[in-house]
């Protein structure tokens, strides 16, 4: 069995997630104001309601009381870096204020903005994205009060400022990725093993808190709630209680997991099949229908270029793998980094293989990363001829060395 990867001690995972947030605030974040054609951009939020963007502007051990203030504002050569609170962020803003008046707080920032003189504030009240709709109606309601008439006029939405910057990664974030998605399919291992699942005993739900528990105990997050479900043949699900989730010989498991360190979040899906009794493998056509995902995942990866929208990369994966003969193709990916699932080009839906009217109209950019999910489905004759789909999730980066998968994907099922 492999051995865990290594997972570094929190101490140490400050000081990389600090290191990376500073090449962050100098590389990413002026071409994101800079393509928004924005020359300021204000993050206001609150202590117990950040905005998703002001959370991945901060370093790991920061401790965020009352109201936020970020201000950003282009001055040509570089951009400069406010931080309006109480807020000790050490030396990657300056911070002209260390007060506790907050109506004084609304005055500094006002005398900021009126000192610079911009022509285009940006503001998160994103309508597309959800990660770039972090300001509250109070706040704005508050910042449209507190600055003279001529600047509230100028209040725009930066969503594509927020939608560059969240889905954008640095060099150093790519080579950590690896390793983060090393991490996941490890966890997986440790639940689609004879060790964590007795056929006849161990259900879905164990392995779902196992592999939460795992996760703990390792000092990771979960993206989000593990869910491991069964894939049974019809005709044997009569012998079982309406609703079973014991695992048994002959049953797919299927997962769908994923976890979160160094701020960046992986988002599996892989398959194993309970061996019966005389089998070395699972029967022959689940085999090739896995095999067809894979060749669709080739498919998906080899149709991803730069200034592509997500519902035109859907079209070309669709159509090609039609063309081929992949039986029932279904592609729903949606990017992947420092937030689950957004902020960059939506690529389909589950229950939509047509078109994804706003999310997905964004267009594909470099140095990006993304959820290769897709299914197949076919009949499987050693199962009576049944129905069956097999839902596959790999995490791939986008560079300019065109879509490849972090840490390989799954071609043989676990088998137990």
């Amino acid at each position: 069995m492999n051995p865990m990867p290594q997972i570094l001690p929190v101490r140490q995972q400050a000081e990389v997630v600090r290191g990376i947030l500073r090449q962050r605030l100098e590389h990413i974040l002026p071409s994101a104001m800079r393509q928004a054609g924005l020359d300021m951009w204000l993050i206001l939020c609150q202590e117990d309601d950040y905005d998703p963007v002001f959370k991945s502007m901060v370093p790991l051990d920061t401790w965020a009381p009352i109201l936020q203030m970020l201000i950003f504002y282009d001055r040509g050569a570089s951009i400069e870096r406010i931080n309006l609170s109480m807020t000790d962020l050490g030396d990657l803003y300056d911070r002209p204020w260390k007060g506790v008046n907050f109506p004084e707080q609304w005055q500094f920032l006002s005398g900021i903005i009126q000192e610079r003189q911009p022509q285009c504030i940006g503001v998160n009240t994103g309508s597309v994205q959800w990660a770039a709709g972090g300001l509250t109606h109070n706040l704005h309601q508050q910042l449209v009060q507190a600055l003279p008439t001529a600047y509230a006029g100028r209040l725009v939405s930066a969503e594509p400022a927020c939608t560059h910057w969240l889905m954008t990664l640095t060099e150093e974030e790519l080579q950590l990725y690896a390793h983060v998605a090393r991490i996941g399919h490890w966890l997986i291992s440790q639940c689609f093993n004879a060790q964590s699942t007795t056929p006849g005993v161990t259900t879905t739900d164990d392995l779902e808190w196992l592999y939460w528990q795992r996760s703990l105990d390792m000092g990771l997050e979960l993206a989000f709630k593990p869910f491991f479900r069964l894939i049974r043949r019809d005709s044997r699900k009569p012998n079982y209680p309406a609703g079973d989730k014991t695992i048994r010989p002959g049953d797919l498991v299927h997962c769908d997991v994923g976890i979160r360190y160094l701020r960046l979040n992986s988002d599996n899906q892989e398959l194993a099949y309970i061996l019966q009794t005389g089998e070395t493998d699972a029967p022959s056509r689940l085999r090739s229908l896995l095999a067809q995902g894979n060749r669709l995942q080739q498919i998906y990866m080899g149709e991803f270029a730069a200034g592509l929208t997500g519902n035109q990369m859907l079209a070309n994966m669709l159509g090609k793998a039609r063309l081929e003969g992949i039986p029932n193709p279904r592609v729903y990916s949606h990017s992947l980094g420092l937030l689950l699932h957004e902020p960059g080009p939506l690529i389909g839906l589950p229950w939509e293989q047509e078109s994804c009217p706003g999310r997905g109209d964004v267009a594909l950019d470099y140095n990006t990363c993304f959820t290769m999910e897709l299914a197949v489905e076919d009949l499987v004759p050693e199962w009576e001829g049944q129905t069956v789909r097999l839902s596959l999730e790999q995490d791939v980066k986008f560079t300019r060395q065109g879509c490849q998968p972090l840490d390989g994907v799954q071609t043989r099922f676990h088998l137990i």
